[in-house]
């Protein structure tokens, strides 16, 4: 049975998870290098999953308009063929047909992500990979066509990117945004999209998860029901915050800025490893 995790551990993992998990840096590769770095021991993929609850009631909460209006537009095509041209409507689709990838390959492979994906030489490893195929993002991306221009092609292979991020270090946002700029679309566009369509996969997760994360772990740090909860509110008031910071800063900066910060925290996380100062697993 795992350690009790302390009030000091699920306080700062939640402002962690509050403050990583919309940036293209990995909230669930952050979680795992604090708790390894600083705590000595793995929050646990339950513990990242139901904390994920919390950024995206934020992500509910700041697109509550846009997740409204796209709703309403779905079931009034789905009723009446000459609205199917709506942006609305088609985006509805593009968010379902953009979440079968990860829904289906975190089926597949759940118990794989929550056990040897979590190798902390495999998450320095892919933050680093990761950040090289965000900067050729960043520079081969035309970065031309707005949110209005998405089509089904773009949903289903910026939903593909997506399920890149049940491997810890990749990062969800880095995945879809990159996709989003490989096929031409602006920064501000690739980011509205990863944003809506990671709310179905993530909070799926988590409540999936919920029930595991109150069960005794063989290993790892073990979170009491109130210290979720309060991890959770703070990843909520921080996660807000960083939605409305990423989309002013992708209007007017490259991704080169969270490309140095991967490089440079995969290879700091690679020297911990090698050394032995931190063990892998």
């Amino acid at each position: 049975m795992g350690e009790a995790m302390s009030w000091l551990q699920a306080i700062v993992l939640g402002v962690v998870q509050g403050l990583t998990e919309f940036l293209p840096i990995s909230s669930s590769g952050h979680l795992r290098i604090v708790s390894e770095v600083f705590f000595g021991d793995d929050a646990g993929a339950s513990f990242t999953a139901v904390t994920q609850l919390g950024t995206e009631a934020a992500v509910l909460i700041y697109f509550a308009r846009d997740i409204g209006r796209i709703v309403v537009a779905w079931f009034r095509g789905l009723l009446h063929p000459e609205h199917r041209g709506d942006l609305d409507y088609r985006m509805g689709w593009y968010v379902i047909i953009g979440t079968l990838p990860v829904g289906i390959l975190g089926f597949l492979f759940k118990d794989q992500i929550r056990t040897g994906a979590r190798n902390l030489w495999l998450i320095a490893t892919m933050l680093i990979v990761f950040a090289l195929v965000i900067a050729a993002a960043e520079y081969y991306g035309r970065k031309v066509r707005p949110v209005e221009d998405l089509r089904a092609k773009d949903g289903i292979i910026m939903g593909s990117a997506q399920a890149l991020a049940l491997i810890p270090g990749v990062s969800r946002s880095g995945g879809t945004i990159s996709a989003g700029l490989f096929l031409g679309l602006t920064r501000e566009a690739a980011a509205r999209y990863s944003f809506l369509l990671a709310i179905p996969a993530v909070v799926a997760s988590g409540l999936f998860s919920l029930p595991d994360a109150f069960e005794p772990a063989g290993e790892g740090l073990n979170a009491s029901g109130a210290q979720l909860l309060v991890a959770t509110l703070i990843a909520f008031a921080i996660g807000y915050a960083s939605i409305a910071w990423l989309l002013r800063f992708v209007v007017d900066h490259s991704m080169y800025w969270f490309v140095g910060y991967r490089i440079i925290l995969g290879v700091v996380v690679l020297s911990l490893l090698a050394t032995g100062v931190v063990s892998a697993t």
